[in-house]
């Protein structure tokens, strides 16, 4: 990505990729903290049909905008490499440790004891039920991402740059895999025993609630395919270029 021209009294005008690099970089990050705090609620849609004994989608309101942080990454992987991706992937968990060590001090601060205050029960109860799920989310969100972020650099270095849409699906299946498991460890098993609270869950029952968010991610990273073409046809017709195949390792 070219530099801006810094100097000692300021820094010159930014170039447009790094205008389009510093506002896809703020959305990813906001959509990964959104997801992690707005997570601590389910959501029930019922089906018109039964599908394998499933007749309703069930999830955390995380999915709200937590897929849109894969879709982001690729198109950061696409127009800025392997460094550039990753690079937001970092920010984006230290900022939602930032926030996450936020919470923890607002809910440690003496309480106001008024009428017109948020009761100190209703605060905890979602800031505070949901520590071990908070961490659990960020810590796939690192695996899973940079996951997606390898895999990105492997397909579009085999396919020789075509196929936007193999290397977007392809690196987000795979790597939503690992998001799912971890996820669904951190939170039901390991998680549980680190802070001492709760009972682990069997490992059989993790794979299956790994599995069930698996599939519902599954069918979302497909349906955003026309969104990645989207993207990619918006940062071309503003002048934007892919990086090289060759240079995507």
């Amino acid at each position: 990505m070219p530099h801006a021209g810094w100097y000692a009294g300021g820094m010159t005008e930014f170039s447009l990729a790094q205008r389009v690099y510093v506002w896809l970089a703020a959305v990813s990050v906001a959509c990964l903290i959104v997801a992690d705090v707005v997570g601590i609620k389910l959501f029930r849609i019922p089906l018109p049909f039964e599908l394998w004994g499933v007749s309703a989608i069930e999830h955390t309101c995380g999915m709200l905008t937590f897929p849109v942080t894969f879709i982001l990454t690729d198109v950061i992987n696409e127009y800025y490499g392997k460094k550039g991706a990753r690079r937001v992937v970092y920010i984006g968990v230290a900022m939602a440790m930032l926030v996450f060590a936020v919470i923890n001090v607002a809910q440690a601060m003496p309480y106001l004891p008024a009428s017109y205050n948020v009761s100190e029960e209703s605060f905890n109860a979602v800031f505070g039920s949901a520590k071990i799920m908070y961490v659990a989310s960020v810590s796939a969100y690192l695996v899973g991402q940079l996951a997606d972020v390898a895999l990105f650099g492997v397909i579009k270095r085999a396919t020789g740059g075509r196929l936007i849409w193999l290397r977007a699906t392809g690196s987000t299946v795979v790597s939503q895999m690992l998001d799912s498991f971890v996820v669904s460890y951190v939170a039901f098993d390991l998680g549980r025993r680190i802070m001492g609270e709760g009972v682990p869950a069997p490992f059989e029952d993790i794979v299956k609630i790994a599995a069930t968010g698996y599939a519902l991610k599954f069918v979302l990273a497909i349906a955003a395919t026309p969104v990645i073409y989207a993207l990619h046809g918006m940062l071309r017709r503003i002048g934007l270029e892919p990086v090289p195949a060759g240079a995507a390792a």
